[in-house]
C-alpha cells in the first residue's frame, strides 16, 4: 500500500488539484505545486509549498483568503466550504466553546476588519482559544493594510502547511 505522499504524487492531475485546493485556494499556488510533483518527503512538500506561496502576490493571497470561512461562522462552514469544513471546524474548535460575549466580539471584530482591509481575518487558529484569536484580531486591526496583508499571508502559509500534513498523513 502506498503512503499518502505517494498517493498525492501519483494522482491524476485533476484529483491532485482538488486535494491541493483543500490546502490552499490560490489557483496559481495549486498549479505551481502540481508542476513540482513528485515530492520526495514531507519536508520537500512543505518547503516547496512555502517557496511557491512566497512567490505569489496580493491577488493570489486574496484568492486564498476567500476560501476560508470567517472565524466562528458556522453557516459559512456548512455551505460554502464543504470540502474543507471538517478541517476548518477542527482548526476553529475553540470558538465552539467560547462564551456568547467572545463570539459577539469576534463577529463585530471580523466585520470591522473586513471593512478596513477588504478581506476576512485570517489566523492559524489551531491551538488558539477564542479569546486568543479575539486578542490577535483586535491587535491586528491597528495595522495598516500592507502590514496586515503580509501578516495574513504568513498565517495562510501556516494553515497551508498544517493542511498539507493532514492531507499527507491520510
Amino acid at each position: 500500500m502506498s503512503s499518502p505522499l505517494e498517493r498525492l504524487n501519483s494522482l491524476p492531475t485533476e484529483l491532485a488539484r482538488l486535494d491541493l485546493q483543500r490546502c490552499n485556494g490560490a489557483s496559481a499556488w495549486v498549479e505551481r505545486m502540481l508542476a513540482n510533483r513528485p515530492f520526495h518527503t514531507m519536508e520537500d512538500l512543505v518547503t516547496t509549498a512555502e517557496r511557491e506561496w512566497e512567490a505569489l502576490g496580493e491577488a493570489d493571497w486574496l484568492e486564498a483568503f476567500s476560501h476560508h470561512p470567517k472565524i466562528g461562522d458556522v453557516e459559512s462552514l456548512r455551505k460554502k466550504f464543504a470540502s474543507t469544513a471538517q478541517w476548518a471546524a477542527g482548526e476553529q474548535s475553540s470558538v465552539q466553546q467560547a462564551d456568547e460575549e467572545t463570539i459577539r466580539q469576534l463577529a463585530a471584530g471580523n466585520a470591522a476588519y473586513e471593512q478596513k482591509f477588504g478581506f476576512i481575518f485570517i489566523i492559524c487558529a489551531t491551538g488558539k482559544s477564542a479569546a486568543e484569536m479575539l486578542g490577535a484580531l483586535q491587535q491586528r486591526l491597528e495595522n495598516d493594510r500592507g502590514t496586515e496583508l503580509r501578516i495574513a499571508a504568513g498565517e495562510q502559509a501556516k494553515i497551508t502547511a498544517l493542511r498539507l500534513k493532514k492531507l499527507s498523513s491520510g
